[in-house]
C-alpha cells in the first residue's frame, strides 16, 4: 500500500507491530523520550509528508502519559505535512467519564474533554474499539469508527466452549443488556442479567439474578473490568444459582487493584480478554486469563480506511 505510514506510541508497542506485520508494513521510526523534568518527547524519525498516518496507541498504562504522547505524535505528524491522521486507540481513556450523574453534579465530563484534546491536536480520524458509552462518538466533529469485538468473542465461544448450544449469555449489570442480547442472539441461546440494587451509597449491593443458569454454561460478557469486584460477584450468584461453569469475556481487561487476587480466588473456567491492553505481565500471576488477538480487526479497519472501503462489515465478520 502506498503512501501510508504505521508509527505506534510506548503504551502497546506490541500490538502495532502485529498490526503492521499484518498489513505487510514497517511501522515507522520515532523516538519518545522524557526530560528530567518528565516532559515528554517525539521525534518522528522520518518524512511523513503527504503520507495517510496511523498513530496505534491504546489508554492503559499510564494513561495520562500516553494520552499526551499521543496527542504530541499526531501534532509532530501533521505540522511535518502529513495528508492524514489516524489516531487508532482500541481502548479509549476516560471512556467512563461519559456524562454527569445524580450525585457528583460538579463532575467533568472527561471523554468529551479528551474528543476537543485529539481534535486540536490534529487527528482526522479516529479507529477504537468498545467504546464504553457508544454516544461518545457524538463527542467528535471528526470521523469515528467504533468497532466491535463481538465477532472475534462469537468466534472464541463456538472454538473453545464445547457445551456452547447449552449456554447462557449473561450481563453483570443492566447496562450491558443490549451487548449482551447480541451475542445470545447470534448463538441462539438464552441471555440472563443480574440486577443490581444498591439500597443506600456504600452498602453491600444486593444482587438479583434475571433469566435461567441452572445446569447450563454461563458466560459473562462485559466491555471492561478493572477491579474486577463486579464480575466476581457475578460468577458466585451464577453458581449459587446452578450453573455448571462460568466463563468471562471482557473487551478490556485494566486489571488494577486487587483484579488479579480477585479473579484466582473467583470460580471461573476462563477469563476472557482481548489484546487492546497488554497482558503478558498478568498472565504470569493468573493462569485463567485467555487473550483474544484483534489485531487483524484493527489492521482491516486501517487497510479499508486507506483504501476508501467500508468498514462496516467488520461489525459482524472477523477478517481471516
Amino acid at each position: 500500500m502506498p503512501n501510508i505510514k504505521i508509527f505506534s506510541g510506548s503504551s502497546h508497542p506490541d500490538l502495532g507491530q502485529k498490526i503492521s506485520d499484518r498489513l505487510g508494513l514497517e511501522l515507522g521510526k520515532v523516538v519518545t523520550k522524557k526530560f528530567s523534568n518528565q516532559e515528554t518527547c517525539v521525534e518522528i524519525g522520518e518524512s511523513v509528508r503527504g503520507e495517510d498516518v496511523y498513530i496505534v496507541q491504546s489508554g492503559c498504562g499510564e494513561i495520562n502519559d500516553n494520552l499526551m504522547e499521543l496527542l504530541i505524535m499526531i501534532n509532530a505528524c501533521k505540522i511535518a505535512s502529513a495528508s492524514r491522521v489516524t489516531a487508532v486507540i482500541p481502548c479509549f481513556p476516560y471512556a467512563r467519564q461519559d456524562k454527569k450523574d445524580k450525585v457528583g453534579s460538579r463532575a467533568p465530563i472527561s471523554a468529551k474533554l479528551v474528543a476537543n484534546m485529539l481534535s486540536v491536536s490534529g487527528a482526522d480520524h479516529i479507529i477504537t474499539m468498545d467504546l464504553h458509552a457508544s454516544q461518545i462518538q457524538g463527542f467528535f466533529d471528526i470521523p469515528v469508527d467504533n468497532l466491535y469485538a463481538e465477532p472475534a468473542v462469537l468466534k472464541w465461544i463456538k472454538e473453545n466452549i464445547n457445551e456452547w448450544k447449552n449456554c447462557t449469555v449473561v450481563s453483570p449489570d443492566a447496562g450491558g443488556a443490549k451487548r449482551v442480547t447480541s451475542i445470545a442472539d447470534r448463538l441462539n441461546v438464552d441471555f440472563a442479567l443480574i440486577h443490581k440494587e444498591r439500597k443506600k451509597a456504600n452498602e453491600v449491593d444486593r444482587m438479583v439474578l434475571v433469566g435461567d443458569v441452572k445446569d447450563r454454561v454461563a458466560i459473562l460478557v462485559d466491555d471492561m473490568a478493572d477491579t474486577c469486584g463486579t464480575i466476581c460477584h457475578a460468577a458466585d450468584k451464577l453458581v449459587s444459582a446452578g450453573a455448571t461453569k462460568v466463563y468471562a469475556i471482557l473487551t478490556h481487561g485494566i486489571f488494577s487493584g486487587p483484579a488479579i487476587t480477585r479473579i484466582n480466588n473467583a470460580c471461573f473456567e476462563a477469563v476472557v480478554v482481548t489484546n487492546t491492553i497488554p497482558q503478558e505481565d498478568k498472565m504470569k500471576h493468573c493462569s485463567k486469563i485467555q487473550v483474544i488477538d484483534i489485531s487483524m480487526i484493527l489492521a482491516e479497519a486501517i487497510r479499508r480506511t486507506h483504501n476508501g472501503e467500508s468498514v462496516s462489515y467488520l461489525f459482524s465478520h472477523v477478517p481471516l
